[in-house]
């Protein structure tokens, strides 16, 4: 089947006008490396300081993080609330946009855990036939 006879049988089902798969703008806002493991911590934590994000991201650059959470805020996954206080306080939370996004990060637990195992196991493998 060619894309276009697949893109016509399909058509509007699970393709947008343009004829991607309608998920291609979430991966699209979650592409990049921090990205993701930012998003995660703001699910454990709510809300967190430039400071505690970069503590436990290590070893993120502050560029780095800068240029991702400008990234997520700018698609609407989090929001930067800056306190006029001395010394400044910023804080960083998830807006609606980005606690919509909660139930994948729970559906991905599970196979994150097997492939966690699976790696785990294959390095027990590795250092046992190692010894011998």
């Amino acid at each position: 089947m060619t894309y276009e006879e697949f893109k016509e049988k399909v058509g509007s089902v699970i393709l947008t006008g343009e004829g991607n798969c309608p998920v291609t703008p979430v991966v699209q806002m979650l592409q990049g490396k921090w990205k993701l493991q930012i998003l995660y911590e703001l699910c454990i934590k709510c809300p967190m300081r430039f400071g505690e994000l970069k503590k436990v991201l290590k070893p993120i650059t502050n560029t780095a993080l800068t240029n991702a959470l400008k990234e997520l805020e700018a698609d609407e996954l989090v929001q930067r609330i800056q306190y006029n206080e001395m010394p400044l306080r910023v804080e960083y939370s998830l807006t609606e946009k980005g606690r919509d996004l909660l139930p994948v990060f729970y559906a991905e637990i599970p196979m994150g855990n097997e492939i966690y195992t699976m790696i785990l196991t294959i390095l027990i493998c590795m250092i046992i036939v190692g010894r011998h």
